[in-house]
């Protein structure tokens, strides 16, 4: 069982401790056929996958039958490990290349995800709206919200008002200097101590007050 992940996100089911113990094992053999993560990362999916997609879940806890857009998921990150730690929610994962999606759609598969949609789309073509709009890093922030923003509902029922949830590194501010007002970074090193975390942050974005 994988105690890194059990150590921060203790009240894990069975069933979800068995979920995230099978992941590092299915993207290990699936990597062999459809190169999605680093050949350096494979051996700390872990911490580098799964523990930095579960910061989020730091933030807010996503609440039963929210719907929640993961853009640009690449092999499923972060929207499988918040999948699985959420299983009543909703989510949309969405990649432009088709071959990514096929990997996810696999370990979906193979895990029993009926909370997944896995689509090969881009972001522009994603109709409706949904809660939260979740992703890692795919390109600036101020690209990425081009893309998404019309696509938050203005529907707030969870702790924080609807918005976007973005992973990323470093020294944000100038990226974000037209965002001030509406963001906020939250140190993921404030939730896990491992030092892969020493500079990885979620940015939070709400155009909402929470009412």
């Amino acid at each position: 069982m994988n105690n890194l992940i059990e150590n921060y996100f203790p009240a894990l089911t069975d069933l979800q401790k068995q979920q995230f113990a099978l992941l590092p094992i299915l993207y290990a053999e699936l990597n062999e056929k459809i190169n999605v993560i680093s050949r350096k990362d494979i051996d700390n999916l872990e911490e580098k996958h799964i523990l930095h997609s579960l910061a989020i879940a730091k933030v807010v806890s996503f609440l039963p039958k929210a719907k929640i857009l993961d853009v640009g998921t690449g092999g499923g990150f972060p929207g499988i490990p918040l999948a699985i730690l959420f299983p009543e929610t909703q989510f949309h994962l969405i990649d432009s290349i088709g071959k990514k999606i096929k990997v996810v759609q696999s370990v979906v598969d193979t895990l029993g995800l009926k909370n997944v949609k896995a689509e090969h789309g881009r972001a522009e073509q994603v109709k409706g709206s949904y809660d939260f709009i979740v992703s890692r890093a795919v390109t600036a922030f101020p690209v990425f919200y081009t893309w998404v923003h019309t696509k938050i509902s203005p529907r707030c029922f969870h702790s924080i008002s609807n918005g976007i949830l973005y992973l990323k590194g470093g020294d944000l501010s100038e990226e974000l200097v037209d965002f001030q007002s509406h963001c906020h970074e939250f140190p993921i090193s404030d939730f896990f101590a491992e030092d892969f975390f020493e500079t990885k942050k979620v940015v939070y974005f709400t155009n909402y007050n929470k009412k």
